[in-house]
């Protein structure tokens, strides 16, 4: 410990006095520990490629969501108290409504630089959640979600999904008649629910819809109950990530064992210290200049109004564009009324997530590999995950538009019942188009691949040969480019195998190895990849005459 005292010796046996902050660090590292941690940790390699930032930006954002939203809590009234308003925004004086509303009022005319926070606010939730959803889908087309990782999948889905919730919750706090109306489709939704609707209704809202309770019930669980859960998922997420270490695309020297990119301190560190001002201010500017939620334009709630064009937030169209194009079917039996019409888009909603959410697990199962993967699909090269990916998007756009079919029938000009018909026919047609063409451009962006790698890069060099043959000159492509276009594992499927033995004796067969047999063959079976060049077809083409 000599030479971590605190007081050390010089030339001559004079002590040397350290700085403050020096014996600071000492003082720490004697009790917690951190210099160690810090030496393994702070210069930890992390790839540097631009789609890395996504993540990122989910993190500050949900800093900004943080800072901003402290903020608000400091002014906002979550009570459901009926007042006359007397303020600042002179249409609505005189107007009956509730604290909460008045509130959200005040922080937006009176409050100083309240409505540019409430608009930061809003708009950091609207990019949170995209982030996301961009995020999540980087990592379901490069295949990152593959051991070890299946657990951090988890993590950032369900992070995802309370996402969507916690912006459901804020947006209903300030009780104005868009939210109000959005309140009121959620109600109508779990109402549907068999059985426990009705109860589940009376639980969430004290009794009969709106109540008096709702948003005094909704603020803790926006402000604390979610934030909280998040919170521990990002701080899980990120050791996960540094436990793990981070994934990297294929190149020259990046395989399972070793990664190539920068420390984490300095320069990592600094470039993202950079980066969130630079989200901050994006933001700042959005909050500034974009007018997001004017809650003063619509009005206080009333029950027996509804807003023109009420529309969610863009998030939360899939599902309402699930139950907007629904066909209106019930069922009646022994009393009670089974709202079909609602009840199967309200539950399809949570199981496709559900989907997204498990099926890391199910591509696990069906190739049967259960090996590390630390460096990423190139995304052409899985047409069918890749397919699948774009499939589930073109299916969200399809809902998307369904869930504003009013707006994009105004907008358009166009009958609202053609867009309804256009919707339903497309959540069936729109997303097996979609998946049949995307892996017809993976397989012919694998068949250019494999010409590049055989025949080198087109220069648009015309050669005239001696027997007057018109080709043009390729040039040979680096040896690293060569590595990354064919560095990828092309695995056979699983196959169950022969039933009967050489004895003729009949193996029984399970139909769980069936399925995932033909699962197999679907997603990596012949005509789900372009075989990559074998060396010995790469020196065959690329000696004597072959080679131009």
């Amino acid at each position: 410990m000599g030479a971590r005292s605190a007081d050390r010796h010089g030339t001559g046996g004079r002590p040397v006095q350290t700085g403050k902050g020096e014996r600071l660090a000492d003082w720490a590292d004697g009790r917690l520990g951190v210099y160690g941690l810090a030496k393994a940790q702070m210069r930890k390699v992390f790839p540097d490629h631009p789609s890395f930032m996504l993540g990122e930006i989910c993190l500050y954002t949900f800093i900004i969501l943080i800072i901003t939203g402290v903020y608000l809590t400091l002014f906002f009234e979550p009570s459901s108290a009926e007042t006359v308003y007397h303020g600042s925004y002179e249409p609505l004086n005189g107007i009956i409504m509730t604290r909460a509303y008045e509130s959200t009022l005040d922080i937006s005319f009176d409050v100083r630089g309240g409505l540019l926070i409430r608009q930061i606010h809003h708009w950091a939730a609207v990019v949170f959640v995209a982030g996301m959803l961009i995020h999540m889908m980087r990592v379901f087309f490069t295949g990152a979600f593959r051991k070890p990782r299946e657990l951090n999948w988890l993590f950032g889905w369900t992070l995802l999904f309370l996402g969507i919730i916690t912006g459901l919750t804020g947006y209903s706090l300030p009780d104005d008649l868009l939210s109000g109306t959005g309140l009121r489709f959620a109600q109508g939704a779990i109402l549907s629910v068999p059985v426990v609707g009705t109860y589940l209704s009376f639980f969430l809202f004290g009794g009969e819809f709106p109540g008096d309770d709702i948003i005094s019930r909704l603020y803790p669980i926006h402000i604390l109950l979610l934030p909280g859960i998040m919170l521990g998922l990002v701080v899980a997420h990120l050791i996960l990530v540094f436990y793990h270490k981070h994934t990297q695309f294929p190149g020259p020297g990046r395989d399972q064992k070793s990664v190539v990119g920068m420390p984490f301190l300095p320069v990592y560190m600094a470039k993202a210290g950079g980066f969130f001002f630079l989200v901050f201010g994006a933001l700042s500017v959005m909050g500034a200049v974009a007018t997001i939620n004017p809650v003063w334009a619509f009005g206080p709630y009333r029950a027996d109004l509804v807003t023109t064009g009420a529309q969610p937030d863009w998030y939360l169209g899939f599902s309402e564009g699930l139950i907007r194009v629904m066909p209106g079917w019930e069922i009646n039996a022994f009393g009670h009324t089974l709202a079909l019409g609602v009840f199967i888009p309200f539950s399809l909603f949570p199981l496709i997530m559900l989907a997204i959410g498990v099926y890391p697990f199910i591509e696990a199962w069906i190739t049967g590999d259960k090996r590390e993967h630390h460096v990423l699909d190139r995304p052409r090269n899985q047409p069918t995950r890749t397919g699948l990916g774009v499939a589930w998007l073109s299916l969200y756009g399809v809902l998307l538009i369904g869930g504003g079919n009013d707006i994009v029938a105004t907008r358009f000009h166009l009958s609202i019942n053609v867009i309804t018909w256009a919707v339903r026919i497309g959540f069936f047609v729109v997303p097996v188009i979609a998946f049949i063409i995307t892996r017809r451009i993976c397989l012919g962006l694998q068949r250019r691949d494999r010409d590049k790698v055989l025949h080198g890069r087109e220069s648009g060099s015309i050669k005239r040969l001696p027997h007057g043959e018109f080709i043009e000159v390729h040039e040979p492509i680096s040896q690293a480019q060569r590595f990354t276009l064919t560095q990828h594992e092309q695995a056979p499927p699983y196959e169950v195998g022969p039933t009967v033995d050489a004895n003729g004796v009949v193996r029984k067969v399970k139909p769980t190895e069936r399925l995932r047999a033909r699962l197999a063959r679907v997603m990596y079976g012949p005509g789900t990849h372009i075989p990559k060049p074998t060396p010995e077809e790469y020196r065959e083409l690329t000696s004597g005459e072959h080679h131009h």
